[in-house]
């Protein structure tokens, strides 16, 4: 049997990872400044990542989550004080479509009605009953078919007139979009839209899967804007690598039995890794951390010729250059041994692991001004 390819595959096979470097069969090293879409958090195989994880191993790997799990009420603990929200619950699940697609369904069920308002550019995830979230059928949002879901730009007077019709029950954004290539809202616009969605008992969910759990700068990258959403999720980071998802939620909405479920999610294992996680982060000041790489890479890259716009929050960079970069990004792989990601076909999308320090920034930049130079030189 092989694979169902359905992902355009580098040719590198990675066979050991420390940090922010990954080796491959040949001993080749690689610096990491894309961490899996913003998956690596904390750095690969944080030694005490490993340690809670290998200890929850040899202890029990996992049990279904309709059984009392100490390690899951110690995980909701240390999120709610580490991100602000104490007061708000959380659902785990084991994944951000998963996350998402359970926070359209909390709205709904909360407020009787059944459509979305998302915005042109934004990726929320796939999974079964996706509908097309832009003109672009690759960029979906995870909602299921009896969801009616309005497609705006960041546009106040365009969201209350979907919302005067009377039938919306939240609006999803992301803070920092990824997919749509670094694009982040004014400040402005979300306070203001926090305003509407109160005045019309329209829910406000954060989507924090990718911009999510220090990446910004902040713990969350819409507390940026000085609000606070009704719903928020989170995956990616969360679990430095291991699969894990989940949805904090205010405390308006009212639990009951049945309301939501998931199989994998909250198990053992999964929770192991999202609390050595809150533990790293917490310990190595890596919110701190990634507000000031954030600040260096800015200030670097602002004397190169070329770039038409930074974007960005922290350890989220979007870099628009004025041309095509698909040489530039195999460039920097094959020549360099520097991963990148990227959104459509200019931007280059920094996500490094949060523990990155100048020294790995330097080596990016050194890099860069090489191949720049090349171009503008011919």
């Amino acid at each position: 049997m092989k694979l169902f390819n359905v992902y355009p595959l580098m040719n590198v096979t990675p066979v050991k990872a420390k940090d922010c470097i990954l080796w491959d069969e040949n001993g080749q090293e690689y610096l990491d400044l894309y961490g899996g879409h913003a998956v690596i958090s904390i750095g690969h195989a944080h030694p005490h990542y490993v340690q809670k994880i290998t200890e929850q191993l040899n202890n029990i790997s996992f049990y279904s989550n309709s059984v009392h799990i100490p390690i899951q009420t110690e995980l909701a603990e240390k999120l709610g004080k580490l991100s602000g929200y104490d007061d708000y619950t959380l659902f785990l699940c084991n994944s951000g479509a998963e996350a998402n697609e359970n926070a359209a369904k909390l709205a709904s069920f909360h407020t009787g009605k059944d459509r979305i308002i998302a915005f042109n550019g934004a990726f929320h995830g796939r999974t079964s009953g996706s509908v097309a979230l832009t003109d672009n059928p690759k960029i979906v949002a995870p909602f299921n078919a009896h969801h009616k879901v309005s497609f705006v730009d960041y546009d106040i007077d365009a969201i209350k007139e979907i919302i005067a019709h009377g039938d919306v029950a939240a609006v999803i954004y992301e803070p920092i979009q990824g997919v749509g290539g670094i694009v982040l809202p004014s400040d402005k616009f979300v306070q203001e839209l926090r305003t509407v969605c109160t005045e019309n008992d329209v829910v406000l969910i954060a989507d924090e899967v990718q911009c999510g759990y220090g990446r910004s700068g902040k713990f969350f990258a819409h507390q940026h804007s000085n609000i606070k959403a009704d719903l928020i999720t989170i995956a990616k980071g969360m679990g430095n690598g291991f699969p894990i998802g989940g949805v904090l939620i205010s405390p308006e909405f009212e639990a009951s039995y049945g309301l939501l479920g998931t199989t994998f999610g909250g198990n053992h294992l999964a929770c192991a890794a999202a609390v050595a996680v809150l533990d790293v982060m917490e310990q190595e000041s890596l919110i701190d951390n990634a507000k000031e790489i954030g600040e260096y890479i800015g200030i670097q890259l602002n004397k190169f010729p070329k770039i038409r716009e930074i974007r960005g929050r922290g350890s989220m960079i979007g870099i628009e250059f004025e041309f095509p970069i698909a040489t530039l990004k195999n460039n920097l792989l094959e020549k360099h041994h520097i991963f990148v990601g990227y959104a459509g076909t200019n931007v280059i999308r920094l996500l490094p692991p949060l523990t990155i320090t100048k020294q790995y920034v330097d080596k990016f930049i050194s890099a860069l001004e090489t191949e720049i130079n090349i171009i503008i030189n011919g």
